[in-house]
């Protein structure tokens, strides 16, 4: 075999355990080995000696608006969209995200630099990202104000999707009550108080036949792209029971323990954010992310807002297995969104790994997509520039 790269002394971690001391062997852009490998020696011309730190999968990420960010990194400035995409593929990678689903949304709130004309030119340039080292993909959140759906049926038609969320964000629907909905757009996403009562009368304008129908023409835009189709917020085990109902295959962000537990009970894909858990708690006095691991309604952490706490949500101790807790974030979220061929480390996977040092604030050494090697830190160099110069 030629192109074969052996990563030996690792924590490998597989969907069943860890393999301490561990090998994987990659050819071409697959694993074709994983063992405890021999004490000396090398399968091929490539040898990285992971100095037992963790091998993993690369991390899959079902929903990260991170790229809305690094589009307008500030309030009135923004950047073109290639730079944005080019930003955000690098620093996911950082934080050991191989596949990223851009969850972008389609809704017109040019207040907070989102409208239906970015939304779609991000949408182009995913599609064409050849430029990028990482799997990037777009996770379409529809809005059921406004024209969000016919934006959403072009963007299919011309560029494709990967998955696809129904957001209603409203007050007294969802996390927000009326007086939460507003302090957040206003003192959180500085939008002017006209603005929000805009907003405010558009999308309490549906009542639930009007949501019904917009529903399903979104389920049938995701038929008929062949994606997952994922609800958003929901509030009561009802609110999940009326999306399954729709055809929903992933319930994102319960609000409450009951929403979760029926998801769970329906066989719905469990959706939490990894900054939730990373930081203890749900910064709307929602579900914990803790508790629903607890109670074992979990099955996918994502990274939302911000890629490194999903890098660090799987050192977090919950009481559980290495192996669980690095699924949630690989093997689960590969499987909810129908990519059988990567999120573990097994023969015949696509070889997308990472090596982290999980001292202290996990951290990225080298990153694998599809075999080739992405990203990789130079250890030897950062220490020699914190060593001071002799005689300073």
């Amino acid at each position: 075999m030629t192109g074969i790269t052996e990563i030996k002394n690792a924590r490998v971690v597989t969907p069943s355990g860890v393999v301490e001391g561990g090998r994987v062997v990659i050819a071409g852009d697959r694993i074709v080995r994983v063992d405890r490998g021999p004490a000396n020696g090398s399968s091929g011309p490539t040898t990285v000696d992971a100095d037992d730190r963790v091998v993993m999968p690369g991390i899959v990420d079902l929903h990260g608006d991170d790229i809305e960010h690094h589009r307008a990194p500030r309030g009135g400035a923004s950047v073109d969209v290639r730079t944005a995409l080019t930003a955000a593929d690098r620093a996911n990678l950082l934080n050991g995200i191989t596949t990223k689903f851009h969850a972008v949304a389609f809704e017109e709130s040019p207040d907070d630099g989102r409208t239906l004309r970015t939304a779609e030119e991000i949408a182009a340039e995913i599609s064409r990202e050849e430029y990028t080292l990482g799997d990037n993909r777009l996770h379409a959140r529809c809005e059921l104000a406004g024209e969000s759906a016919d934006a959403v049926e072009g963007v299919i038609e011309r560029f494709g999707i990967d998955l696809l969320s129904v957001m209603h964000h409203a007050p007294g629907d969802g996390q927000y009550d009326d007086e939460e909905f507003e302090r957040h757009y206003v003192e959180d996403r500085n939008w002017p108080a006209e603005s929000v009562d805009d907003v405010i009368e558009t999308r309490q304008s549906l009542d639930r036949a009007d949501r019904d129908d917009r529903i399903r023409r979104i389920v049938g835009l995701a038929r008929s792209a062949g994606v997952p189709l994922a609800s958003h917020d929901d509030e009561s085990p009802r609110d999940v029971e009326r999306m399954a109902d729709h055809g929903t295959d992933i319930s994102e962000y319960p609000l409450t323990r009951e929403a979760a537990r029926r998801a769970t009970d329906l066989g719905l894909a469990t959706v939490m954010g990894a900054p939730n858990l990373v930081r203890g708690g749900s910064l709307w006095d929602n579900l914990s992310a803790r508790d629903a691991v607890d109670d074992g309604l979990v099955d996918v952490l994502c990274a939302d807002y911000h890629p490194p706490s999903l890098l660090a949500a799987p050192f977090v101790d919950t009481g559980e297995s290495l192996s669980t807790r690095v699924n949630r974030v690989t093997r689960n979220p590969a499987e909810a969104a129908g990519l059988g061929d990567r999120g573990r480390i097994e023969e015949g996977a696509r070889a997308d790994l990472i090596v982290v040092d999980p001292s202290g604030t996990p951290t990225v050494d080298r990153v694998f997509v599809a075999g080739t090697e992405a990203i990789r830190a130079d250890r030897t160099a950062t220490v020699e520039r914190r060593t001071p110069p002799a005689g300073s």
